[in-house]
């Protein structure tokens, strides 16, 4: 399994883990009886701003995770996998990692400019595959 694999599932394992944080965070505000029920109104305004703030955390991996695992495919697919790109991959794992307690905790300009870090490293692999060997 190359580098950008396995941090592709780690970034997976990720994402089940700020499910997590979100949904006690959050049944624990609004009680299962709203969180299990039909959601015939948007739950997201009885949040406190923390938990909200979770909520937008895991919304923006699902988002980023899009762009990171279509790098991951074109450099695994086109067998371009390198130790840049493994950095790169490396890199988008921490940035979403310090993302989470960045943006829980409103933590400004610094959940931005994780963010970014994150989003460079995959455009980064994107582009190292292009280029012709």
């Amino acid at each position: 399994m190359t580098a950008e694999l396995r941090v592709l599932a780690l970034a997976g394992l990720l994402q089940a883990v700020q499910y997590v944080l979100m949904a006690v965070a959050a049944n624990r505000e609004l009680g299962p009886r709203v969180t299990m029920g039909p959601r015939d109104h948007d739950i997201r305004a009885g949040l406190s701003p923390r938990t909200g703030r979770l909520v937008r955390a895991l919304d923006n991996h699902v988002e980023a995770l899009v762009l990171f695992t279509l790098a991951v495919l074109v450099v695994t697919l086109a067998e371009r996998s390198s130790p840049l790109t493994a950095a790169c991959a490396w890199t988008y794992l921490a940035a979403r990692i310090l993302y989470v307690p960045a943006y829980a905790f409103g933590l400004a300009p610094w959940r931005s400019l994780v963010w970014a870090a994150g989003w460079t490293a995959s455009v980064i692999m994107i582009l190292a595959a292009l280029v012709p060997a």
